[in-house]
């Protein structure tokens, strides 16, 4: 396998491993600059960059919170970095290191991560579901990201439902609407604490809404579930799957493999795997 560098960049860090042989052999953590200039941001990124590449890396991927433009490297107003409204971020580092750079979503990112080093191994066709502070997708076709026009396929978290959208039931935000903290909620539930797994049950319904849509709009063979309330799966799964046999292709349901991320450091895996793309 190839020697990659693969950087998450968040709204409050960035997160870089150089990848080689498929493991993590060397990582680095830094905080996202606070600033009113793009120009820092990429400045750390740069200087992260320098702490793991050798003259044996071959490329970089890099995972941002945001909508890219894919082929050509330039990522447009990324959540919680305001200084960055159009940044051509792969001709900046191009420049500096002289390899190729490869930029995309995150959550499109967790699902080529999926296929390169996790689950979806085996699989040609799956949508990877980031079930986190917010609610990501990302589409697997023919064994590739699936090509759009402009870096939005899988957006279910904007999908009307009920009285708002998709990523309010189906991601942390469920938890803060009820006025709950999502730790505290999962501590209790795996303690047995009734009230609390019946969140968690309610919670599994509403994610049976959001599978029977997956399966409605894209007919994978798999979904993996990742991202923080991921971990919960045992506690929502039962419903989960209660939910999903009124769907109206019961073959489709019986079909689909439902599996959780075995991945540690799934955003950086995950940008390292856009090298093989």
């Amino acid at each position: 396998m190839r020697e990659v560098i693969g950087v998450d960049l968040g709204g409050t860090g960035i997160k870089a491993g150089r990848i080689k042989n498929e493991k993590i052999d060397a990582h680095v953590v830094c905080p996202t600059p606070k600033t009113d200039t793009a120009e820092e941001v990429i400045d750390n990124i740069i200087d992260v960059i320098k702490q793991l590449i050798q003259p044996t890396t071959e490329a970089i991927g890099i995972g941002v919170p945001s909508v890219v433009d894919v082929e050509n490297g330039i990522v447009y107003d990324v959540a919680n970095i305001p200084s960055w409204k159009e940044v051509h971020l792969k001709d900046f580092l191009e420049a500096v290191f002289h390899i190729p750079v490869h930029i995309n979503n995150d959550a499109n990112c967790f699902a080529i991560g999926e296929k390169i080093y996790g689950v979806g191994r085996n699989q040609q066709n799956f949508v990877a579901l980031t079930l986190g502070t917010g609610l990501g997708a990302g589409v697997i076709q023919d064994g590739r990201l699936l090509k759009d026009a402009n870096c939005g396929s899988g957006e279910f978290c904007i999908v009307p439902y009920l009285d708002g959208d998709y990523e309010q039931y189906c991601s942390g935000m469920f938890f803060q609407k009820l006025g709950k903290d999502g730790v505290e909620l999962y501590n209790l539930a795996t303690a047995g604490e009734t009230s609390s797994l019946k969140r968690f049950d309610d919670f599994g319904l509403h994610i049976a809404q959001l599978v029977k849509l997956v399966v409605a709009t894209i007919d994978p063979q798999m979904i993996v579930f990742g991202g923080s309330v991921s971990k919960a799966f045992p506690l929502f799964e039962k419903s989960m799957k209660k939910g999903i046999q009124d769907f109206a292709y019961p073959n489709s349901i019986k079909k689909l493999q439902i599996k959780v991320s075995e991945i540690e450091n799934q955003a950086v895996y995950g940008a390292a795997a856009l090298c093989y793309q």
